[in-house]
C-alpha cells in the first residue's frame, strides 16, 4: 500500500509569497494580499488563514527575527526567510503544535519549491521565543517604543500591546446597511464614534450593503478628523491631501460642498468611483501642496497631511519594519512646507484642521508649534467631543490607539478676522 502523498494548505503558500514581496519592500500588505486573494479565489476559511498569517507575521516580525537569528548562518533567501517567519509565527504566537507546523511548512517548502526542506525542518523544530525585552515583547524598535511612551505615558504599555492584535473591520453604515449585512449573516457591533465593528460573512465588495452605497470603510479616528471641523452642512470645505477621498465622502454625506486636492491624479479616479457608489459628489483638483494653490479661500480647510503612519501599525504593520528616525524628520519637513499653503486657503474667521495619522511629536505638535510661531493670525481652539479617548499633545490631541482605533494627531486653528464659522 502506497503512503499518502504529502499535501499543504494553499493559504500558507499564498501568505509566504505575499510576505516575500512585502518584506522586500516591493509593496504594501493590503494591496498585495487583496490581489493575491482575488486571483486565488480560496475558500473563505483559507482566505482568512492567509490574511491572519500575513498580518500576524508582519506584526510580530521583529520578535520572530530575534527568535530565528541564532539558527541561521549567512544570507537567507527572501522566500526562505518569509516561510520561516510564517512558520515561527504559527508555532510561537498562535500556538499551533510544533509537529504540525514542521510538517506543514516542510511540505510547503518542498512542494511549492519555496525553501530547502531540510533547513525548514531543522529551524522550525528548534525555534523558541527569544529572551523577553521591550523590543521582543512589543515587536518594535526601541526608538519607536519610546515614541509611544512619550505620547501616551501611563497608557503606553496597553497601547503598545494593542498594536499586536488583529485589526477589526470598521464600517460607517446606514441603518439599511446594518440590516442588509445582518441579513447576510455578518455580525455588526456598535463601535466608537458611530462606526461599527463588523465581522463579514463574505468579502466586503460582495455584500449588498457595499454595492448599494450603504457602507464605507473608515477608522473611527479618521472620522474624528472630519468631526473636528464641526458643522459642515452647506459649507465649502477644502479637503487637502485628500488621497482616495474617504474624508471627502464623509464630508459630502454631511452636506458639505467639497473640493478634494491631491498631488496624485490617479487617486481622483478611485475617489470619484467611491463617491458614485455612495451617491455623493465632490470636486477634485490635482496639485502639489508644497506650492501655493490659487483657489478662493474657504471657511473650512482640512489638511490631513502625508505622514509616517505610526498611528496605524495594527492595520499597516510593515511600516515599523521600514521606518527610521530620519524618515520621521523628512516627513515633518514636508508637512511644515504644506501647512502654510493650507493656511493661506482659509478665509478670515475661518477654520483650519491639521491632522496626521502619526503619534510622533515631530509630525504633530512640533509642526504646529513652529507654524503658530510664524503665523500669529492663527489661534488654537478647543476641539469638539470626538467620541474617542484622547490625550493632550501640544496645541492638539492624540487619539488613543487601542481596540483597533488608529492614533491621530488633530488640532483646530482659527484665523483672525471676519465672522467666525
Amino acid at each position: 500500500m502506497t503512503a499518502p502523498r504529502p499535501t499543504f494548505n494553499p493559504a500558507r503558500v499564498l501568505a509566504v509569497r505575499v510576505l516575500t514581496r512585502v518584506l522586500a519592500g516591493e509593496t504594501f500588505a493590503a494591496p498585495a494580499l487583496d490581489a493575491a486573494l482575488a486571483e486565488a479565489r480560496l475558500p473563505a476559511r483559507d482566505a482568512g488563514l492567509a490574511t491572519h498569517l500575513v498580518y500576524g507575521t508582519l506584526r510580530y516580525a521583529p520578535m520572530l527575527e530575534a527568535a530565528l537569528a541564532p539558527l541561521l548562518r549567512g544570507e537567507t533567501h527572501p522566500k526562505t526567510r518569509a516561510l520561516l517567519l510564517a512558520g515561527a509565527f504559527e508555532k510561537l504566537v498562535l500556538g499551533t503544535p510544533a509537529h504540525a507546523v514542521v510538517s506543514e511548512y516542510v511540505n510547503v517548502a518542498r512542494l511549492a519549491r519555496l525553501a530547502p526542506p531540510g533547513l525548514v525542518n531543522a529551524v522550525l523544530r528548534r525555534v523558541e521565543r527569544p529572551a523577553e525585552t521591550d523590543e521582543t515583547r512589543y515587536a518594535l524598535p526601541e526608538w519607536l517604543i519610546e515614541t509611544f511612551r512619550t505620547a501616551y505615558g501611563e497608557r503606553a504599555d496597553a497601547v503598545l500591546e494593542s498594536q499586536l492584535q488583529p485589526q477589526p473591520l470598521w464600517l460607517s453604515l446606514s441603518d439599511a446597511g446594518v440590516r442588509s449585512l445582518e441579513a447576510e449573516g455578518s455580525v455588526v457591533e456598535p463601535g466608537p464614534n458611530d462606526v461599527d465593528r463588523v465581522t463579514l460573512s463574505r468579502p466586503l465588495r460582495d455584500t449588498a450593503a457595499y454595492r448599494q452605497g450603504q457602507a464605507q470603510p473608515i477608522n473611527p479616528a479618521s472620522l474624528s478628523v472630519v468631526d473636528a471641523l464641526g458643522e459642515v452642512e452647506g459649507q465649502r470645505v477644502l479637503d487637502l491631501a485628500g488621497g482616495a477621498g474617504v474624508k471627502a465622502a464623509m464630508l459630502a454625506a454631511r452636506g458639505a460642498r467639497v473640493t478634494s486636492v491631491d498631488v496624485m491624479a490617479r487617486k481622483h479616479g478611485a475617489a470619484r468611483a467611491n463617491l458614485k457608489r455612495l451617491g455623493l459628489q465632490a470636486d477634485f483638483l490635482t496639485h502639489d501642496l508644497t506650492l501655493p494653490l490659487d483657489v478662493p479661500p474657504a471657511p473650512l480647510v482640512l489638511l490631513d497631511a502625508p505622514c509616517t503612519g505610526t498611528g496605524t501599525l495594527r492595520a499597516h504593520p510593515e511600516i515599523k519594519l521600514r521606518l527610521t528616525p530620519g524618515a520621521v524628520g523628512e516627513m515633518a519637513t514636508l508637512q511644515a512646507r504644506m501647512l502654510p499653503n493650507a493656511a493661506a486657503l482659509v478665509e478670515p474667521g475661518g477654520l483650519l484642521v491639521y491632522s496626521v495619522c502619526s503619534v510622533t511629536p515631530q509630525e504633530g505638535q512640533e509642526v504646529v508649534r513652529d507654524f503658530l510661531a510664524a503665523h500669529p493670525e492663527f489661534t488654537p481652539e478647543s476641539l469638539p467631543d470626538l467620541g474617542l479617548p484622547v490625550t493632550p499633545a501640544g496645541e492638539g490631541v492624540l487619539t488613543v490607539p487601542e481596540d483597533g482605533v488608529d492614533g491621530f494627531f488633530i488640532t483646530r486653528l482659527r484665523k483672525a478676522g471676519g465672522r467666525e464659522a
